[in-house]
């Protein structure tokens, strides 16, 4: 089951590193052509209104409540029983999500009022109507996460995972052909995000009908389904979310530091995204049907397993992807962003928001495998009061650390609110008997303290200083770059094996 469960995750991870790898290419375009000031620091806020809404109502808190609910249909109920849950679910939804759409129209000027306080004049009214034409995209990228839920509970992950590329894939085409035929430029990033709403909707209706569940939207197909489905995902609603709505705190404290503070922060949170989206989401989307179809089964022991199996995952590629990016914060983002409008001040500045960022890393993908141990129960309650607490514990920290650290000290704190969060959470699980851990954990850890370590000496002997890495043109750093990344992963993966962790029998954890 393990080595199933890990091929599932590689293709998700594989179509996520592909969508990843047009989104770097996006935010180089994005950087090349306007910089990090002003403009994107509009774009930014009226993208992530929306974006954090697509996490409410989309593949976070929705999706965590409709897959248990679902994959539960699917093992113990027949096959005209998941079409009318798809169908009532489909019509509820949709109808929700318009009625937000118009409200989110129509109170544009006050939305960027409140989580932009510290826009003014232009700014605000730039802002307001790029949200005007983004808001929308959260009515169609939801629905594109409910078929995404479907297929991901049919074990169909490489089709959705491999659909935000047609995001990435707009934004670039509107940055480069549409944005110069337009009178504020940065506008045409707005049209680009309404643009990938619609067709990453359209993307999954083929796979649908081969699965004949293509919704055909009923108030009246079943009522208890959608009632159980509310009823998870009120609390879910803002338990999935602590992340985003860290962001979104964030981004009020920063629009009211120096022009450039939140592009600072958006493109930092890009490189952590990276993994994170990679890795991270990856093995939380496997998880969740997986867990809820053992936790159906009654299956406790192999419920405790999988989660073990998945955080020992969690440590091998998360720990050494965060020293690599605090380490190499500087060549990273030099080779990828220092060109254009994107001065070698932002790079430095960005550069220190990464660091904060890296040292949350591991933290944000735990949160995610703890979480899921949680939804997959149907046990939503528990991560909102542990969210709750992590949110107000963010917004202490942030008053604490934006004084001495501005837009570094806001990165700093979200990752101190979510390492808060995933003790938690931990202690929780283990506290309810949820996840008693295997044997071998002391012994594993120093194997991963004694391979990291080595990684990242090994790489700062062989990374030049940032001087350099400026003044060096394009190839140089391209080749600067790939050579230091590959002398880490090699140290790495070698002193892994020198001291006895073996690929074979992580594969067959459980």
């Amino acid at each position: 089951m393990s080595r199933k469960m890990l091929k599932s995750t590689f293709i998700v991870g594989a179509m996520t590193t592909v969508s990843r790898v047009f989104g770097l290419i996006r935010d180089v375009v994005i950087a090349r052509l306007f910089g990090a000031g002003v403009g994107l620091d509009v774009f930014i806020v009226a993208f992530r209104i929306p974006n954090f809404l697509r996490r409410l109502f989309a593949e976070g808190g929705f999706s965590q409540a409709f897959i248990p609910v679902l994959a539960e249909y699917k093992e113990q109920r027949d096959g005209n029983s998941v079409k009318a849950l798809v169908d009532q679910t489909s019509a509820t939804l949709g109808l929700v999500l318009f009625v937000v759409m118009l409200l989110g129209v129509f109170a544009a000027p006050l939305i960027i009022t409140v989580f932009a306080p510290g826009f003014e004049d232009t700014k605000h009214v730039i802002a307001t109507d790029m949200l005007r034409v983004t808001f929308p995209y959260i009515l169609f990228i939801s629905l594109t996460a409910f078929a995404t839920s479907i297929l991901n509970t049919y074990k169909q992950f490489a089709i959705p995972a491999f659909t935000p590329v047609l995001l990435n894939l707009s934004l670039i085409g509107c940055a480069i052909w549409l944005a110069p035929k337009m009178d504020v430029p940065i506008k045409a990033l707005a049209w680009g995000v309404l643009f990938a709403g619609v067709a990453q909707l359209l993307f999954q209706f083929p796979f649908l009908m081969r699965l004949n569940l293509f919704p055909r939207p009923g108030l009246k197909r079943d009522k208890e389904g959608i009632n159980r489905i509310l009823k998870l995902m009120l609390p879910t609603l803002f338990a999935v979310s602590i992340v985003q709505i860290n962001l979104l705190v964030d981004t009020i404290f920063a629009s009211n530091l120096v022009d450039g503070s939140i592009s600072w922060l958006y493109f930092s949170d890009r490189m952590i995204e990276f993994p994170l989206g990679v890795f991270g989401i990856a093995l939380a989307t496997v998880l969740l049907p997986n867990l809820s179809g053992e936790h159906a089964k009654n299956e406790t022991e192999k419920f405790s397993s999988m989660m073990d199996w998945a955080l020992r995952w969690v440590f091998v590629i998360a720990v050494p992807a965060a020293i690599g990016l605090a380490v190499l914060a500087i060549p990273i983002l030099a080779t990828l962003f220092q060109y254009g409008e994107f001065t070698t001040y932002s790079a430095i500045m960005t550069g220190k928001s990464l660091l904060a960022y890296s040292l949350g890393l591991p933290a944000f993908i735990l949160i995610k495998v703890f979480v899921t141990g949680f939804f997959s129960r149907q046990n939503t309650l528990t991560p909102v009061k542990i969210g709750a607490f992590a949110m107000i514990a963010n917004i202490g920290f942030n008053f604490l650390l934006v004084g001495p650290f501005a837009h570094v000290g806001l990165a700093l704190a979200t990752s101190m609110s979510a390492i808060l969060q995933a003790i938690l959470l931990y202690c929780l699980l283990r506290k309810e008997g949820v996840y008693r851990p295997k044997p071998g954990w002391f012994k594993f850890s120093l194997q991963i303290i004694v391979s990291v370590s080595s990684m990242a000496c090994l790489i700062h002997y062989f990374v030049a200083g940032a001087e350099e890495w400026f003044a060096w043109n394009m190839i140089q750093r391209i080749g600067q770059l790939t050579l230091g990344i590959l002398v880490g992963a090699s140290c790495y993966i070698s002193v892994l094996w020198v001291t006895g962790v073996r690929w074979q029998k992580m594969t067959m954890q459980y």
